[in-house]
Order: structure tokens, then sequence, then C-alpha cells
């Protein structure tokens, strides 16, 4: 009887350490779900704000200089849907034979001119 009660005790503490990982892993699912990010909004918004009194603020959002990699995702994204030619056109019209050949004031332009490749209208 003693093997017996040992393996249920082990059975059972297996259980615990089981239980205790699905509740591990729930949390963290809703960590990376949002569900932890809206309650946390909720609570935002249930909250007294301190701020209503001083009038609302135009809010201008900062636009982040664009990055070699920003508008090579584009162009790349363009060139396998069968914009190849094309997106070496543009690049040309910009003075370079490759992406990071160009003046990175330049990628604003060349981005606009990039995303309406395919786009009908």
């Amino acid at each position: 009887m003693g093997k017996v009660n040992e393996l249920f005790m082990l059975a059972l503490e297996l259980k615990k350490c089981g239980e205790t990982l699905v509740g591990l892993s729930e949390g963290l699912a809703d960590l990376f779900s949002g569900t932890a990010e809206e309650e946390k909004a909720s609570a935002k918004k249930t909250a007294p704000k301190k701020k209503a009194a001083e009038g609302p603020k135009p809010e201008v959002p900062e636009e982040k200089p664009l990055t070699l990699e920003d508008v090579r995702a584009v162009c790349a994204d363009k060139s396998r849907s069968g914009f190849t030619a094309e997106v070496k056109a543009i690049l040309g019209k910009h003075g370079a034979e490759k992406l990071s050949e160009i003046n990175p004031a330049e990628y604003k332009a060349l981005l606009a001119e990039v995303e309406v490749l395919g786009n009908a209208g």
C-alpha cells in the first residue's frame, strides 16, 4: 500500500502543477490578447478626469521620420505584387538604382509614388 499511496500523492501534486500552468498560460494569453489592456482602459474611463477643467487640447500626432526599412517593406510588397519594373522606374526617377542610394529626405515622396501602384482609380 505504500507505493500506491506515494503514486497517489505524486498524481495529486502533478495535478496541482498542471492547474498552476493552466492559470499562468491563461493569464499570459489575456495579457497578450489585450484583455488586460481593456480592463485598464475601462478603469481609466471610470476614473475621474482631473484635466477636464483645463479644456481639451488639440492632439497633433507626431510624424515619425520614415526609415529605409519602412520604405523597403512597401517597395518589396509592391514588387511581390508584380510591380517590380514600376518600382525600379520610380527609383530611377529619384536618381538611384537601389533603394539604399535614395536620399532619406526623398523617402516620403518615393513612398507616395510606390503606394499608388496597382490602385485602381
